[in-house]
């Protein structure tokens, strides 16, 4: 079963961990929602700057952001309600672990391609 994974923080450059971790999600035959602030596409994906209000069969956020950015965002991760939110190296944020371990949403601390690539996503 395919784990329907939103990008936060997705960017168009190539260079950022964000553009590769949805181009190897897609690899992996992933479903891939890339949100981000910034039009531009990775692979066929469109980088969605409207972010939608739900997003159906959500298992994972994967977060690109870092935390100082995190804040304005809390409600509206946990009002996607996904089942696992992970924090890549960078994005780490204590205060918003215990706000979605409160909502009953689990949280890891990992690297995304690190996880795709071991067979641990």
């Amino acid at each position: 079963m395919s784990k329907k994974t939103a990008v936060i923080g997705a960017s168009p450059n190539d260079a950022r961990y964000s553009f590769r971790a949805t181009q190897m999600l897609t690899d992996y035959d992933f479903e891939v929602v890339p949100l981000g602030i910034r039009k531009g596409t990775i692979g066929e994906h469109h980088i969605i700057v409207d972010w939608p209000k739900e997003i159906d069969d959500l298992d994972t956020v994967t977060l690109y952001i870092g935390p100082q950015r995190q804040p304005q965002y809390y409600d509206y991760i946990i009002d996607l309600k996904p089942k696992r939110v992970i924090f890549n190296p960078g994005t780490e944020n204590s205060e918003f672990e215990s706000k979605l371990k409160d909502a009953g949403i689990e949280t890891v601390k990992a690297c995304t391609l690190v996880m795709l690539s071991t067979n641990q996503y």
